[in-house]
């Protein structure tokens, strides 16, 4: 059973995970063109595409694609409760759902400025993946940059997000019940 729950857990959040970054490439508006965005596109687009014949864009913000998020960890719960034999209580899951979403675009957003950060050690030219990675980190770090600008050619801007994404993390775990950071 426990191999079954670490299946379904690790096969819905890695589709979170590109669904969550579709929504931010959109947010954004990285280059579409490269490979690793086409990806997540491609991988995406066939429930998207009709979603979004029903569910209009909120400005940037692209409404289909946050619905697809929260189904997904919906799908996720239901499964995970089916299995554990679990009674199904769909207000408390859509209100995990919502959380879950959130709290996964922050985990991905903390791995791709610390992918980043160790990625600016060794990178040697254009790589498609780093530059994606680029364009979603740069619009959080350039603000906190113009702040603290560079020290000697070291760059504490990430650092800094680092600790607001902890503070952050630490005062949500306050008001958000416990189970949904499980």
């Amino acid at each position: 059973m426990n191999a079954m729950v670490f299946l379904v857990n690790t096969l819905f959040d890695l589709y979170l995970m590109v669904v969550i970054l579709r929504i931010w490439l959109q947010l954004v508006r990285a280059d579409f063109y490269n490979p690793f965005s086409q990806f997540i596109v491609k991988a995406t687009h066939p429930i998207v595409g009709p979603l979004r014949r029903v569910l209009p864009p909120i400005g940037k913000l692209d409404s289909a694609s946050l619905l697809l998020a929260v189904l997904v960890v919906v799908a996720k719960m239901l499964v995970l409760s089916l299995i554990a034999g679990a009674g199904i209580d769909i207000a408390t899951i859509i209100g995990y759902s919502v959380v879950a979403v959130i709290k996964n675009a922050g985990v991905l957003f903390f791995w791709m400025l610390l992918i980043r950060a160790i990625l600016s050690w060794f990178n040697q030219g254009y790589n498609p993946f780093i530059m994606v990675i680029g364009q979603l980190t740069e619009p959080v770090l350039a603000p906190v940059r113009r702040i603290l600008p560079p020290i000697g050619g070291l760059d504490l801007s990430v650092l800094l997000v680092f600790i607001a994404l902890n503070f952050i993390n630490m005062l949500l775990a306050q008001y958000v019940p416990f189970w949904a950071f499980i």
